[in-house]
Protein backbone atom coordinates (compact mmCIF):
# COMPACT_ATOMS: atom_id res chain seq x y z
CA UNK A 1 0.00 0.00 0.00
CA UNK A 2 1.18 3.67 -0.50
CA UNK A 3 -0.99 6.74 0.93
CA UNK A 4 -1.51 9.06 -0.94
CA UNK A 5 0.31 12.28 0.19
CA UNK A 6 -1.82 15.52 -0.04
CA UNK A 7 1.42 17.80 0.97
CA UNK A 8 4.83 16.96 2.36
CA UNK A 9 8.11 20.16 2.87
CA UNK A 10 10.98 19.80 5.24
CA UNK A 11 8.81 20.10 8.19
CA UNK A 12 5.19 17.94 7.81
CA UNK A 13 3.88 15.67 5.26
CA UNK A 14 -0.76 15.50 4.78
CA UNK A 15 -2.04 12.39 4.18
CA UNK A 16 -5.18 10.83 3.15
CA UNK A 17 -5.73 8.20 5.35
CA UNK A 18 -7.77 5.16 3.82
CA UNK A 19 -10.82 3.53 5.86
CA UNK A 20 -10.65 0.73 7.71
CA UNK A 21 -6.67 1.46 8.80
CA UNK A 22 -5.11 1.91 12.41
CA UNK A 23 -2.78 4.75 12.78
CA UNK A 24 -0.48 2.74 15.12
CA UNK A 25 -0.19 -0.27 17.13
CA UNK A 26 -2.16 -1.42 19.02
CA UNK A 27 -2.55 -3.95 22.27
CA UNK A 28 -5.85 -4.49 21.32
CA UNK A 29 -5.16 -5.20 17.21
CA UNK A 30 -3.41 -7.92 15.55
CA UNK A 31 -3.21 -6.15 12.96
CA UNK A 32 0.29 -5.81 10.64
CA UNK A 33 -0.10 -2.67 9.07
CA UNK A 34 -0.57 0.90 9.92
CA UNK A 35 -0.40 4.38 8.72
CA UNK A 36 2.67 5.65 10.70
CA UNK A 37 4.96 2.47 9.82
CA UNK A 38 3.28 2.41 6.11
CA UNK A 39 4.03 6.23 5.81
CA UNK A 40 7.71 6.48 7.29
CA UNK A 41 8.86 3.28 4.94
CA UNK A 42 7.15 5.03 1.93
CA UNK A 43 8.99 8.55 2.22
CA UNK A 44 12.20 7.15 4.30
CA UNK A 45 12.32 8.97 7.54
CA UNK A 46 10.03 8.75 10.65
CA UNK A 47 7.23 10.59 11.38
CA UNK A 48 5.10 12.23 14.36
CA UNK A 49 1.61 11.87 14.64
CA UNK A 50 0.52 14.79 15.88
CA UNK A 51 -3.55 14.08 15.71
CA UNK A 52 -5.32 10.86 15.47
CA UNK A 53 -8.62 9.14 13.38
CA UNK A 54 -10.18 6.31 14.09
CA UNK A 55 -9.45 2.94 12.09
CA UNK A 56 -12.75 3.58 10.43
CA UNK A 57 -12.83 6.96 9.70
CA UNK A 58 -10.72 8.41 6.66
CA UNK A 59 -9.48 11.43 5.22
CA UNK A 60 -6.93 13.99 6.22
CA UNK A 61 -4.17 13.43 8.26
CA UNK A 62 -0.72 15.34 9.61
CA UNK A 63 1.93 14.34 10.49
CA UNK A 64 5.33 15.94 11.45
CA UNK A 65 8.76 15.08 10.40
CA UNK A 66 10.74 16.10 13.49
CA UNK A 67 9.69 16.46 17.95
CA UNK A 68 9.51 20.25 17.17
CA UNK A 69 6.74 20.89 14.89
CA UNK A 70 5.32 17.49 16.38
CA UNK A 71 5.18 19.82 19.37
CA UNK A 72 3.84 22.59 17.54
CA UNK A 73 1.41 21.08 15.34
CA UNK A 74 -0.11 18.92 18.93
CA UNK A 75 -0.50 22.51 20.67
CA UNK A 76 -2.38 23.90 17.77
CA UNK A 77 -4.61 20.92 17.99
CA UNK A 78 -4.64 21.08 22.01
CA UNK A 79 -5.87 24.96 21.97
CA UNK A 80 -8.34 24.44 19.56
CA UNK A 81 -6.54 26.46 16.60
CA UNK A 82 -6.96 23.67 14.31
CA UNK A 83 -10.39 23.69 11.83
CA UNK A 84 -11.63 19.93 11.58
CA UNK A 85 -14.18 19.83 9.09
CA UNK A 86 -15.93 16.39 8.44
CA UNK A 87 -18.08 14.76 5.57
CA UNK A 88 -20.76 12.70 7.48
CA UNK A 89 -23.78 10.34 6.44
CA UNK A 90 -26.66 9.45 8.78
CA UNK A 91 -30.13 8.04 8.90
CA UNK A 92 -32.93 10.57 9.04
CA UNK A 93 -33.52 13.84 8.00
CA UNK A 94 -31.30 16.31 10.72
CA UNK A 95 -32.17 19.92 11.41
CA UNK A 96 -30.55 22.20 9.31
CA UNK A 97 -28.10 23.37 11.74
CA UNK A 98 -27.34 22.93 15.33
CA UNK A 99 -24.69 21.99 18.12
CA UNK A 100 -24.67 18.96 19.95
CA UNK A 101 -23.57 19.58 23.35
CA UNK A 102 -23.43 16.90 25.33
CA UNK A 103 -20.85 14.72 27.77
CA UNK A 104 -18.51 11.96 26.75
CA UNK A 105 -16.74 8.95 29.12
CA UNK A 106 -14.11 7.46 27.42
CA UNK A 107 -14.78 3.65 27.88
CA UNK A 108 -11.58 2.35 27.93
CA UNK A 109 -9.87 4.58 30.52
CA UNK A 110 -13.19 4.36 32.97
CA UNK A 111 -12.15 8.33 33.03
CA UNK A 112 -14.71 10.95 34.20
CA UNK A 113 -17.65 12.63 32.28
CA UNK A 114 -15.91 15.26 30.03
CA UNK A 115 -17.42 17.99 28.10
CA UNK A 116 -18.15 17.24 24.47
CA UNK A 117 -19.30 19.68 21.88
CA UNK A 118 -20.11 19.25 18.22
CA UNK A 119 -21.22 21.69 15.41
CA UNK A 120 -22.97 20.58 12.28
CA UNK A 121 -24.93 21.31 9.24
CA UNK A 122 -27.21 20.33 6.61
CA UNK A 123 -25.92 19.65 2.97
CA UNK A 124 -28.16 17.60 1.06
CA UNK A 125 -30.91 15.46 2.04
CA UNK A 126 -32.69 12.35 0.30
CA UNK A 127 -35.94 10.49 0.54
CA UNK A 128 -36.17 6.84 -0.95
CA UNK A 129 -39.60 4.74 -1.55
CA UNK A 130 -37.64 1.48 0.77
CA UNK A 131 -38.88 0.48 3.92
CA UNK A 132 -35.61 -0.35 5.97
CA UNK A 133 -36.91 -0.01 9.13
CA UNK A 134 -40.16 0.79 10.52
CA UNK A 135 -41.74 3.27 7.81
CA UNK A 136 -42.37 3.02 3.91
CA UNK A 137 -39.83 5.48 3.19
CA UNK A 138 -36.60 5.94 4.58
CA UNK A 139 -34.73 9.11 4.65
CA UNK A 140 -31.18 10.29 4.84
CA UNK A 141 -29.30 13.24 5.39
CA UNK A 142 -25.52 14.50 4.14
CA UNK A 143 -23.71 16.96 7.09
CA UNK A 144 -21.07 19.16 7.46
CA UNK A 145 -19.69 18.17 11.04
CA UNK A 146 -17.02 20.31 13.22
CA UNK A 147 -16.42 18.90 16.25
CA UNK A 148 -15.46 21.54 18.85
CA UNK A 149 -14.17 19.34 21.41
CA UNK A 150 -11.55 16.27 20.55
CA UNK A 151 -13.24 13.33 22.46
CA UNK A 152 -12.88 9.34 21.40
CA UNK A 153 -15.44 8.72 19.03
CA UNK A 154 -17.07 11.70 19.63
CA UNK A 155 -19.11 12.35 16.14
CA UNK A 156 -19.84 8.71 16.09
CA UNK A 157 -21.44 9.17 20.21
CA UNK A 158 -23.13 12.52 19.21
CA UNK A 159 -24.80 11.39 15.88
CA UNK A 160 -26.10 8.50 17.52
CA UNK A 161 -27.19 11.02 21.05
CA UNK A 162 -29.60 12.61 18.42
CA UNK A 163 -30.41 9.95 16.68
CA UNK A 164 -29.04 10.63 13.18
CA UNK A 165 -26.66 7.40 13.31
CA UNK A 166 -24.05 7.36 11.23
CA UNK A 167 -24.26 4.70 8.06
CA UNK A 168 -21.88 2.10 8.04
CA UNK A 169 -20.73 2.46 11.89
CA UNK A 170 -21.36 -1.09 13.75
CA UNK A 171 -20.71 0.11 16.92
CA UNK A 172 -22.78 3.34 16.99
CA UNK A 173 -24.96 2.68 13.89
CA UNK A 174 -27.96 0.93 13.05
CA UNK A 175 -28.07 -2.40 11.69
CA UNK A 176 -30.97 -2.21 9.08
CA UNK A 177 -29.31 0.55 7.84
CA UNK A 178 -25.97 -0.66 7.31
CA UNK A 179 -27.32 -3.68 5.62
CA UNK A 180 -29.13 -2.10 3.21
CA UNK A 181 -26.29 0.27 2.20
CA UNK A 182 -23.96 -2.91 1.90
CA UNK A 183 -26.56 -4.55 -0.19
CA UNK A 184 -27.56 -2.33 -2.19
CA UNK A 185 -24.56 0.70 -2.73
CA UNK A 186 -22.00 -2.18 -1.57
CA UNK A 187 -20.80 0.14 1.00
CA UNK A 188 -18.74 -1.81 3.46
CA UNK A 189 -17.39 1.14 5.69
CA UNK A 190 -18.17 4.07 7.89
CA UNK A 191 -19.26 7.03 6.16
CA UNK A 192 -17.67 10.01 8.14
CA UNK A 193 -14.54 11.56 6.24
CA UNK A 194 -12.40 14.08 7.64
CA UNK A 195 -12.76 16.56 4.45
CA UNK A 196 -10.65 19.18 5.37
CA UNK A 197 -7.93 20.35 7.87
CA UNK A 198 -6.51 24.03 8.31
CA UNK A 199 -3.44 24.52 9.96
CA UNK A 200 -0.70 27.41 10.80
CA UNK A 201 2.38 25.58 9.30
CA UNK A 202 4.88 25.77 12.21
CA UNK A 203 7.50 27.18 10.73
CA UNK A 204 6.20 29.44 7.47
CA UNK A 205 3.61 30.78 9.92
CA UNK A 206 0.97 30.26 6.64
CA UNK A 207 -2.05 29.09 7.21
CA UNK A 208 -2.79 26.32 4.91
CA UNK A 209 -5.94 24.27 4.27
CA UNK A 210 -5.72 20.65 3.01
CA UNK A 211 -8.44 18.74 1.29
CA UNK A 212 -9.30 14.79 1.19
CA UNK A 213 -9.81 13.01 -2.25
CA UNK A 214 -12.40 11.74 -3.64
CA UNK A 215 -13.34 8.37 -2.47
CA UNK A 216 -15.04 5.36 -4.52
CA UNK A 217 -18.27 4.96 -1.81
CA UNK A 218 -19.28 8.48 -1.32
CA UNK A 219 -19.04 8.97 -5.49
CA UNK A 220 -21.64 6.13 -5.65
CA UNK A 221 -23.90 8.42 -2.71
CA UNK A 222 -23.73 11.38 -4.82
CA UNK A 223 -24.75 9.36 -7.74
CA UNK A 224 -27.23 7.37 -6.60
CA UNK A 225 -28.88 9.97 -4.82
CA UNK A 226 -28.41 12.85 -7.18
CA UNK A 227 -26.20 15.19 -5.15
CA UNK A 228 -23.39 17.46 -6.11
CA UNK A 229 -19.75 16.83 -5.68
CA UNK A 230 -19.98 20.31 -4.34
CA UNK A 231 -22.05 19.81 -1.62
CA UNK A 232 -19.15 19.69 0.69
CA UNK A 233 -18.07 20.91 3.99
CA UNK A 234 -16.81 24.85 3.12
CA UNK A 235 -18.23 25.06 -0.38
Amino acid sequence: MRLPILHIDDHLVVIHKPPGLLVHRSALSRDRMFVLQTLRDQIGQRVWPVHRLDRATSGVMVFALDPKVARDLAGQFERHEVKKEYRALVRGWTDEQGVIDHPIRDAESGAALQRAVTRYRRLARVELPVAVDRYPTSRYSLVAVEPLTGRRHQIRRHLKHISHHLIGDTTYGSGRHNRFFRERYDIHRLMLTAERLTIVHPVTGERMQFTALPEPEWQRVFTAFGWHQAQVPGE
